[in-house]
């Protein structure tokens, strides 16, 4: 398990299989969690990354994002160096006019100091941080919750409204049909404080692997 991660992997998947049969079956079946935790990117890197892959396959989102950071000797732009960015030349890119004016929207409120600053996001509740940055052009709260989850850590995340959790949760659980995301909520606050490695376990339910080798 990563030794990465500002909480204990272990911990949570036992507490997640006394909590709860099902969720133990599932996470004895899966094996250690893989959470992939990036505190390498700071919200504004991640959150760009996001706005670039959203509606895209992972291939094509990142070969789009290697041509954007390749504008910056291929590291990720400050937002100051991405407002001075011609819309042209990140249209070359692959990026559609959408996502222009959404990565525009991020820099200029970063640059603006309109979004929580890194020093301050560890003093907030993921409420407050979802509330936040999901004024950003393009960016709702399930973006925020991935923010939560892949980028500052926070253990205990449920995107209800995820279809690969949902999925998962109707493979796992054998329901036949996908929950409502307050019938995920609701199932879920006995996974508390450790849903976010939940997630990344239903995740994995859901993934073709699994109900194949399931099947």
């Amino acid at each position: 398990m990563s030794n990465c991660l500002p909480y204990d992997p272990v911990a949570a998947v036992q507490h997640l299989g006394d909590a709860d049969p099902v969720m133990a079956e599932l996470t004895a079946e899966v094996g250690e969690c893989g959470l992939d935790f990036r505190a390498d990117l700071d919200p504004f890197q991640a959150l760009l990354r996001s706005i670039v892959y959203q509606q895209l396959s992972g291939h094509a989102a990142a070969s789009i994002l290697n041509r954007v950071l390749g504008l910056f000797d291929r590291n990720f732009p400050t937002p100051a160096a991405l407002l001075q960015t011609a819309d042209d030349q990140l249209r070359s890119c692959g990026l559609s006019w959408s996502k222009i004016r959404a990565v525009k929207d991020l820099a200029d409120k970063t640059s603006e100091n309109l979004l929580p600053a890194p020093k301050d996001i560890a003093k907030m509740s993921s409420e407050e941080i979802i509330k936040a940055f999901s004024t950003v052009r393009g960016i709702g709260p399930w973006t925020v919750e991935m923010l939560l989850i892949f980028n500052l850590g926070r253990p205990d995340i449920l995107p209800a409204t995820d279809l690969g959790v949902r999925r998962g949760f109707s493979v796992a659980y054998e329901t036949g049909e996908l929950p409502t995301p307050n019938e995920l909520l609701e199932r879920g606050e006995c996974w508390r404080p450790f849903r976010s490695v939940a997630s990344w376990y239903l995740w994995q339910a859901a993934s073709p692997k699994f109900r194949a080798e399931s099947a």
